[in-house]
């Protein structure tokens, strides 16, 4: 690993616009340190009260999870259109976007059965909201809620180390910088020992019941570093096969058929078998086809 030569900040930061500190991320050009529209853009809406705007990154796989798992236990409210928002390509700064997510970020739903319509952004409110407007995936009890609750925040709180931290460091930083690949590593498995621990003893993650704590924390921890989904494959550099017990619960979180569907919903990468760019009903992923799939544009990667 190579470190950076010696670097003094200077007394203000100044942005220097149109230059990115790292020229090899993938979203490095379109960093701002100012927020609002950038342009003009209505969102699209489609038939259904809930309307997902959305990518699937880990972030965006939790509601789609979420979502397909309601359906799946029969809440037919839970009924959504899904569409694309290509973060890559600024799509997340147009206005009508904006307009539901202030901090431009994916996912953002909009529920148009509440009076008056109701957005809701940051993928845990995002659970939350879900879970508590359909009395589903959040214990009723108030011990096991607050448990179930815990490790909901665990997750928000945890993962800007992985994904800002580790991932960033690890994958996509133009220079290696020793230090920074070290303590974000050392703390990514100090997380997945926490994980680790708690399901020694435990079938999901807050107990003995499935719950959005279990759909927040799978797409990071057990999808995104323990099958190389993400970050260069860091399974080998992180050692991640000796978490047995996370091992296991991703494994049986995976294997969930709602997941599987979750999973493909807004997927813009990888096999074209597994991507769906909108989802606007459950028929959407019988009758996907591989000429419906490249008149959208999707590509491997």
């Amino acid at each position: 690993m190579t470190d950076t030569p010696d670097y003094t900040p200077p007394e203000v930061w100044v942005w220097e616009k149109g230059e990115c500190p790292s020229t090899n991320w993938r979203y490095g050009h379109i960093n701002q340190p100012v927020a609002g529209a950038r342009y003009e853009k209505e969102l699209p809406r489609g038939k259904h009260p809930l309307q997902l705007y959305s990518l699937a990154t880990p972030n965006g796989v939790k509601v789609t999870i979420m979502l397909e798992e309601l359906l799946a236990a029969g809440h037919s409210g839970a009924e959504y259109d899904a569409w694309l928002i290509r973060i890559g390509e600024g799509h997340q700064f147009g206005s009508g976007f904006v307009g539901v997510n202030p901090n431009s970020k994916i996912p953002a739903l909009m529920d148009y059965s509440a009076t008056p319509p109701q957005r809701v952004f940051e993928s845990g409110a995002i659970l939350l909201y879900l879970a508590d407007k359909f009395g589903a995936f959040l214990p009723k009890d108030r011990g096991k809620r607050t448990e179930a609750l815990n490790w909901l925040f665990w997750q928000m709180g945890s993962t800007p180390y992985v994904g800002g931290g580790f991932g960033h460091f690890y994958a996509y930083a133009a220079v290696k910088i020793k230090y920074a690949i070290d303590r974000f590593a050392m703390e990514v498995k100090r997380q997945l020992d926490v994980l680790d621990r708690q399901l020694a003893n435990n079938r999901y993650v807050a107990g003995d019941e499935y719950t959005i704590a279990d759909m927040a924390i799978w797409p990071w921890y057990g999808n995104g570093m323990l099958n190389g989904a993400s970050y260069n494959d860091p399974r080998k550099f992180l050692q991640t096969h000796e978490y047995k017990n996370l091992t296991r619960w991703k494994d049986e979180i995976a294997a969930r058929p709602a997941v599987k569907r979750g999973r493909m919903v807004n997927r813009a990468t990888g096999p074209l078998e597994g991507q769906l760019h909108e989802r606007h009903a459950a028929s959407d992923f019988e009758t996907r086809t591989q000429d419906k799939i490249e008149k959208t544009g999707a590509t491997p990667s």
